[in-house]
C-alpha cells in the first residue's frame, strides 16, 4: 500500500477536457471499474465529480505502473500522475496517460450489493452499510441536490431580510403537547429533545422581527410509515406584522425560488435519477378546508366536520391535486394550541397546510399574539400553563402580531428528486428500529 507522499489533486474528474489536452495532472478517485483488451487497460475513476478514464498501454508507460495494475481492484482508492490526452470515446472527451500510480486504499471486501447497477437490495440492508450505500452514483446525485436545495433555501430567506437563528433542542415542556416526546436526564431534571423551535422562535419575532432556522427536530412517532422520521430537518420561519396570508406566500416563493435553482444547478444530477421538474406557477391552488370535504364528498369519501385527514382519504384526491396545493382555514380543534382563531369564526383558525398530492410538506398560520387568549387555549387543551411560565411571561411586555411556518427538508426532497421512502433523502436516518450506524 503506497502513502499520499508529495502528490496534490490538480483536477477533478469534469477538468479532464480536451482543453488541457497535454497537461500534466494529478487525480484521485475510486476505481469503479477495470476493463482489459490486451496490452491495453482501461480504469474508470470516480470522484465526486464525475467520471475519468485512465488508459494504460503496456508498452508505452513505466514498468511501475505495470506492477501497480496488479494490486489494482474495483473500489481500491488511488492516486495517478499522468498526461492528458484528447480522445472522443473517453468520458468529457479526455482521458489520462499515467507516469504514476498510488495504490492508497484496497477494500478487504466488496459490498453486498453492485454499486453501479440498478438491481439493489431492499433499503434496511444498503442502510446498514451506508456510508458505502453512498457511493452509488444516485445517493451521491440526492445529496448534490440536497446541498442546493439547502444553499437555496438559505440564500432566499437571507436575501428578504430574515434572520438566521439557533434556538434549544434540549427543552423542558412539549412545544406542542406531551405526544410523541423523546425525554432525557438533564442533570437531575427530566428534559426532552425538541418537536420544533416554535416558542422560541415567537418569543424572538419581538426583538428580530424576520427570522428562520434549518435544524434538526425528533419526535417519537408511533407509526413506522415511507414518510416519518424520528429526527428530521425542519425550515422554519417566523415573522412580525403579517398573518398567515402573508407567510403563505412566502412559502410558496421559497418553494418555487428552491426548485428553480435545482432545476439551473443540478441538471446532471436530475437526468442520473431521471427526474423531470418544473417549477410550479404561483399562486399555488388553495382550498379551505370544508371545500377538502365537499371534494371528498365528490368522491364517496365522508370525513367527520373537525377531524384530521389522513394520507389515504387524501390520495383519492391526488389526480386532481397532484401538485403543491394548500388546505387552509381547519377547524380550531384540529390544530395547535398557539394558532390564532378567526375573529368572525372561533371554530376555524388562520391555518395552512402546504401539500404536494397526498404528502404534507408544512404547516403553519397565524399566532395567538395576547398572553391571556394563550392561557385560555392552554386550558382548554388540558396543558398547564405554569408549565409554560417561561413562554407567557414573554407576553406580559408585549407581543406582536405574527405568523410563521414550518416545513420539512426532507419531505421536501422526496417531491424533488422522486422518492417515494423518505430514508432515501437523509443520510443516517432514525425511526422506531434504526439507531445505527
Amino acid at each position: 500500500m503506497d502513502t499520499l507522499g508529495y502528490l496534490r489533486r490538480t483536477h477533478y474528474s469534469n477538468e479532464i477536457v480536451p482543453a488541457v489536452d497535454a497537461t500534466d495532472v494529478v487525480i484521485f478517485g475510486i476505481v469503479a471499474s477495470i476493463r482489459e483488451h490486451g496490452k491495453l487497460t482501461f480504469l474508470i475513476l470516480e470522484d465526486t465529480k464525475g467520471l475519468v478514464q485512465v488508459t494504460i498501454h503496456k508498452n508505452n508507460v513505466p514498468e511501475s505502473v505495470v506492477a501497480k495494475l496488479k494490486e489494482i481492484q474495483e473500489q481500491s482508492f488511488v492516486g495517478i500522475r499522468g498526461k492528458v490526452k484528447s480522445t472522443e470515446k473517453a468520458p468529457h472527451g479526455a482521458e489520462i496517460v499515467p507516469d504514476e500510480i498510488k495504490v492508497l486504499s484496497i477494500p478487504h471486501c466488496l459490498a453486498p450489493f453492485k454499486l453501479y447497477k440498478q438491481r439493489l437490495p431492499n433499503i434496511e440492508k444498503r442502510l446498514d452499510l451506508r456510508a458505502i450505500d453512498l457511493r452509488r452514483p444516485q445517493p451521491k446525485a440526492i445529496f448534490k441536490i440536497k446541498h442546493v436545495a439547502l444553499q437555496s433555501i438559505r440564500s432566499f430567506f437571507s436575501g428578504q431580510g430574515y434572520l438566521e437563528v439557533e434556538t434549544p433542542k434540549i427543552i423542558s415542556t412539549a412545544t406542542e403537547g406531551g405526544a410523541a416526546l423523546f425525554p432525557l436526564l438533564y442533570y437531575n431534571k427530566e428534559a426532552f429533545l425538541a418537536q420544533s423551535p416554535q416558542l422560541y422562535k415567537e418569543q424572538l419575532v419581538g426583538a428580530l422581527e424576520k427570522v428562520f432556522e434549518i435544524g434538526p427536530i425528533f419526535r417519537a412517532e408511533r407509526s413506522r410509515t415511507m414518510k416519518h422520521l424520528s429526527e428530521a430537518t425542519s425550515v422554519d420561519l417566523e415573522e412580525a406584522y403579517v398573518n398567515y396570508e402573508d407567510v403563505m406566500k412566502t412559502l410558496e416563493r421559497v418553494i418555487t425560488f428552491t426548485i428553480a435553482e435545482v432545476l439551473d444547478k443540478c441538471k446532471d444530477e436530475l437526468s442520473l435519477l431521471k427526474v423531470k421538474l418544473k417549477v410550479p406557477q404561483m399562486p399555488f391552488k388553495s382550498y379551505t378546508y370544508d371545500e377538502i370535504l365537499k371534494l371528498l364528498s365528490d368522491e364517496a369519501i365522508e370525513v367527520t366536520w373537525g377531524n384530521d385527514l389522513f394520507v389515504s382519504e387524501l390520495k383519492a384526491l391526488e389526480k386532481k391535486l397532484p401538485d403543491f396545493y394548500f388546505i387552509k382555514d381547519w377547524p380550531t380543534s384540529s390544530k395547535a394550541f398557539y394558532l390564532k382563531a378567526k375573529d368572525d369564526k372561533p371554530e376555524i383558525c388562520e391555518s395552512f397546510d402546504l401539500m404536494h398530492g397526498s404528502l404534507e410538506i408544512s404547516s403553519g398560520g397565524s399566532r395567538i399574539d395576547q398572553k391571556q387568549a394563550l392561557v385560555e387555549k392552554l386550558k382548554e387543551r388540558s396543558f398547564d400553563p405554569a408549565a409554560f411560565e417561561y413562554h407567557l411571561k414573554v407576553f406580559d411586555y408585549g407581543m406582536p402580531p405574527h405568523a410563521g411556518f414550518g416545513f420539512g427538508l426532507d419531505r421536501l426532497m422526496m417531491v424533488l428528486c422522486k422518492q417515494k421512502n423518505i430514508r432515501e433523502v437523509v443520510l443516517y436516518p432514525r425511526d422506531q428500529r434504526r439507531l445505527i450506524p
